[in-house]
């Protein structure tokens, strides 16, 4: 018997089947992250007519549902608030405003976790991030100001719109490591935004500028403004705008755009915090719930297979994007 149980751990243990074991992991991860959510709403309607419900069930709901996000994030290279707004809002009963506060909250830990490093290591431009930031941060407080002035309702509806509009984006994105800028334009020579950087897979040093400078700031008055207004944060647009069509290279794109999210994200979640939108019992478990997802998905990010992770995500972004559009349309 103890020869028997010795062969099957060596099998279950055997290399080859790691992979396959963390993809079910995820699997079950992303199954569980919604059961929470279903027993505490199914207490809810049993329990309407009696007594209400133990004040810890959501909170503690909320830790469990932003630790897997945190990870699933990381796995599939999105920024968190992205999926944090959406799930939130559709599978928790807390108001709008709350989850899109904290959802600028979420975006704007991580951006200050990360972004000295990215500075450091030079694969966060400040001379290309500060005219960005600059018009990115006056159209998101504008954003957030419309936000909280409309009906929830429509809110809902227009970011079901919008999260489906990612999928879609994720689907048909093309990121160029390295994208064929032949000449700066007058504006980004004016501004100097240009610079080196070594990369690290090679150790060569990357001469890297940028062109259609005055359209990237244009679409960055459209990506702040959809950032404050949904608390969605601006991860997801920066980086096919720097990177497709301003021309940044794909490292740079994304550091500049994880830094460019504590300043934007400020401007906003200053808004949603003086209108009293950011609440500890949803601020605390979110923050403490992606942090630590964040680092565990890091450790996952070598061993996790790419295609999976991001089907796993569109997947998630999908349901999330539907179930605002049900509760928006109600």
């Amino acid at each position: 018997m103890f020869d028997s149980c010795k062969s099957i751990h060596a099998k279950i243990c055997n290399p080859k089947f790691r992979g396959l074991w963390l993809q079910m992991g995820i699997i079950i991860s992303c199954l569980v992250m919604l059961s929470p959510v279903a027993m505490a709403s199914g207490t809810a309607t049993t329990t309407a007519a009696n007594a209400p419900l133990a004040w810890w069930i959501w909170p503690s709901s909320l830790f469990i549902v932003t630790l897997l996000m945190g990870i699933a994030a990381v796995l599939g290279g999105i920024g968190g608030a992205v999926l944090y707004v959406p799930i939130i809002s559709g599978f928790f009963p807390f108001h709008l405003d709350f989850v899109r506060g904290t959802g600028l909250l979420v975006a704007l830990c991580g951006s200050l976790a990360a972004g000295p490093s990215l500075l450091r290591s030079d694969l966060a431009n400040l001379r290309l991030a500060i005219p960005v930031a600059l018009i990115a941060s006056l159209s998101a407080i504008f954003g957030a100001m419309v936000g909280l002035s409309i009906p929830a309702n429509i809110v809902q509806t227009l970011l079901g719109v919008i999260i489906l509009g990612i999928v879609a984006l994720m689907f048909t994105a093309k990121k160029s490591e390295f994208p064929d800028v032949p000449k700066a334009d007058m504006l980004s020579s004016a501004l100097r935004i240009h610079g080196i950087y070594t990369e690290g897979s090679t150790g060569q040093a990357v001469n890297w500028k940028i062109h259609r400078t005055p359209m990237g700031l244009i679409m960055f008055v459209f990506i702040g403004f959809m950032a404050g207004m949904f608390g969605l944060g601006a991860g997801w647009a920066n980086i096919p705008v720097l990177n497709m069509l301003m021309g940044a290279p794909l490292k740079i794109s994304v550091g500049t755009s994880k830094f460019l999210l504590s300043i934007t994200d400020t401007s906003a979640a200053w808004i949603y915090f003086n209108k009293g939108c950011t609440i500890p019992m949803i601020v605390i478990p979110s923050l403490i719930g992606i942090m630590l997802g964040s680092f565990i998905g890091v450790r996952l990010l070598k061993k996790a297979k790419p295609t999976f992770i991001r089907w796993m995500v569109i997947c998630l972004l999908t349901i999330a994007g539907l179930k605002a559009l049900q509760t928006g349309l109600k």
